[in-house]
């Protein structure tokens, strides 16, 4: 099956590059604020803008608001990116952090979109929650400490935070609850579809054991 066809296998820890060009982007916004409007995703600047802003669910994910988001995003990124890029490659890796991220902007703009919502979609967070989902797929024995302190594995953690997401989206903050849960769901799908492996066997497996 041509979607399953595994690329061969190589390491060149893209997860440090991926974290480059997301400072580098943030450096940039905040010498040229603008860089933020026209990078993040916003359905109305896509519906209007100049050649309907299509970059804009790519690039949504590479900017950031302020120092506190880029930082614990990063920090995310590199501790479950680096283990997953060498379990899978670096190809596997690029493409599954790229397109998870890519389809988080997509639909979040398609639902902000219908219930009129302008927001201006940013951060890496939709590709990071796929990641943890990857994460805990990948490793489902392992333990993630919470706060440095409290061990939790991984797989038990990744339904902690889809419910704490589930229930947050109807809380009134600024943060895009939607497209955390909605990496969830792409990251799932990635795996039953590219990968042929069934997140929910792994883990009943896991826990059999």
């Amino acid at each position: 099956m041509f979607l399953r066809k595994p690329f061969r296998y190589t390491f060149v820890n893209a997860t440090l590059t991926i974290v480059l060009i997301n400072l580098a982007v943030f450096f940039v916004s905040m010498v040229s604020p603008n860089v933020k409007v026209w990078l993040s995703a916003n359905y109305v600047f896509m519906r209007d803008g100049p050649f309907h802003c299509f970059w804009q669910p790519l690039t949504y994910m590479f900017v950031h608001s302020n120092w506190s988001h880029i930082l614990f995003n990063m920090i995310a990124l590199i501790c479950f990116g680096y283990s997953i890029e060498r379990a899978i490659g670096s190809k596997e890796f690029v493409l599954f952090y790229l397109l998870t991220g890519f389809l988080d902007g997509i639909i979040s703009i398609i639902v902000y979109s219908k219930f009129h919502m302008p927001v201006f979609l940013m951060g890496a967070s939709g590709a990071i929650y796929a990641l943890l989902f990857a994460y805990a797929v990948i490793f489902p024995r392992n333990r993630v400490f919470i706060w440095g302190i409290l061990p939790i594995q991984a797989p038990v953690l990744v339904l902690l935070y889809a419910v704490i997401e589930f229930v947050s989206q109807f809380s009134m903050d600024s943060t895009a609850h939607l497209t955390h849960l909605t990496g969830f769901v792409v990251a799932w799908i990635y795996f039953v579809v590219r990968m042929g492996v069934h997140p929910m066997k792994i883990w009943k497996d896991t826990f059999s054991n």
